[in-house]
């Protein structure tokens, strides 16, 4: 009689909790319990598993990335940033499309997470592409895709727990995700021509002068001046957050502490639009969002011993590479594997069940662990907004008050962009490692 293995009983148990809507980190938890009883191992070592998988020093940077992110948005740094980028490209072709990508990029160098920096200036750029005639579908998934980059522009918050997993260089990982990001970012901007055909007020050409300029009629410099001098706070963040952990001054967990620090002088002393009762609001969402985070860490580790005990990870390996002699067909079943995941699993959750996997099959095959870390950050990054569970789409739907199925129509031209943008990281491995060359 045919027999599934205890590992394959977890997975499927995982499967079964999430489709009857169990949450997330529940669900690792209790298809764990029963891979434990099932293996005859007593309930008294789970308290030690859970500890000793969240008791990491690396893994203190999520909260702390996550507090700073929302502080710099209540503290008014992202509506300054989108004003200061309004008027420095507000008048080329694409007018606020453009200015959406750039500020997409430059705030996933301050959140670390994609629904964070969704929330944060999602809001500002539907408003403002809107008034530039673009359709509210279109804004809303360009914000989703934008966004999403978040966790391959460092400071990624999934570029921290990869680098715990699979015990690769948490700065390495930030430095080789910079080109791939950019790339990525202007990519996106090949799709901004695509929705001239939705447009109901202007060609795109003349976008930039259906709504009115920040700082009014005054001359080109004078605005620019102004708009600088307003986000330059906001515009220095990835500098203080990057260049200290480039130059050697801290480590990224340190860098995160850093980051709260700046935000907070930033708010009280030099914006004061931060108080305490904001503060206070700041502190409570980010409890919120860092423990639902850390929980669904703290069980996917007990998840991953279970794996680890039971070899899941030799006979799925060992089946991945017995599936083709070709390293470019099992990246191709990877990449696959990864996108699937990506629409129904939050990216978090994905890792800790992929990676002790993949990560022997990335060995096997000789892969640099830090391009590999990279190509599985923008995999997961195109799951988030990736029906039916891209949690992207729901931050901007509940934004833009919109259905998710308008909202993923919208966002097709940007899926294809990020898919070709995935192929090139994949077939160029180097666009990886020339910054970490260069700074060596």
């Amino acid at each position: 009689m045919f027999e599934l293995d205890t590992g394959t009983q977890m997975l499927i148990l995982f499967g079964l909790l999430l489709v009857i809507r169990v949450p997330v980190a529940f669900s690792l938890g209790l298809s764990s319990l029963f891979a434990m009883w099932q293996m005859g191992f007593g309930l008294d070592l789970v308290g030690d598993l859970l500890s000793s998988g969240i008791t990491k020093f690396s893994l203190l940077a999520i909260p702390f990335f996550i507090l700073a992110g929302i502080l710099m948005g209540t503290a008014g740094m992202a509506d300054r940033m989108i004003r200061f980028f309004r008027v420095l490209m507000g008048s080329l072709p694409g007018g606020m499309g453009l200015v959406g990508v750039v500020v997409s990029l430059f705030w996933g160098a301050v959140s670390g997470s994609g629904p964070a920096s969704v929330a944060a200036i999602g809001p500002m750029i539907i408003r403002g592409m809107e008034e530039d005639g673009y359709p509210r579908a279109f804004a809303a998934a360009m914000v989703c895709t934008g966004a999403a980059l978040s966790i391959v522009i460092p400071p990624s918050i999934g570029l921290v727990i990869y680098g715990v997993i699979a015990e690769v260089s948490i700065g390495d990982l930030f430095i080789a995700a910079i080109l791939p990001g950019a790339l990525m970012g202007a990519l996106m901007l090949i799709a901004l021509p695509l929705v001239s055909r939705q447009r109901t007020v202007a060609k795109l050409s003349n976008l930039a002068q259906l709504a009115p300029m920040p700082y009014g009629d005054r001359p080109y410099a004078t605005r620019l001046w102004l708009s600088f001098r307003d986000a330059v706070w906001g515009l220095l963040t990835p500098v203080v957050i990057l260049g200290g952990i480039y130059a050697g001054i801290f480590t990224p967990t340190e860098a995160a502490v850093v980051a709260v620090v700046y935000a907070l002088f930033i708010g009280f002393f030099v914006y004061r639009s931060l108080s305490f009762g904001t503060l206070f609001d700041a502190l409570n969402d980010a409890a919120a969002s860092s423990a639902v985070v850390m929980l669904v860490v703290t069980f996917a580790s007990l998840f991953g011993w279970v794996v680890t005990v039971d070899d899941v990870v030799g006979r799925y390996s060992e089946g991945l590479l017995a599936l083709s002699s070709s390293p470019w067909t099992i990246m191709l079943v990877m990449a696959v594997i990864l996108l699937i995941a990506g629409m129904f699993m939050d990216a978090v959750t994905i890792m800790f069940i992929s990676l002790p996997i993949f990560l022997p099959v990335v060995r096997e095959l000789g892969w640099d662990p830090v391009w590999f870390g990279v190509f599985l950050m923008i995999n997961l990054a195109i799951g988030l907004f990736t029906p039916p569970v891209g949690i992207n789409l729901f931050v901007a739907a509940n934004i833009a008050k919109l259905s998710l199925e308008r909202i993923a129509v919208a966002a097709l031209p940007f899926l294809v962009t990020s898919v070709i943008g995935l192929a090139i990281v994949a077939l160029w491995p180097d666009l990886t490692s020339y910054l970490l060359i260069w700074m060596q």
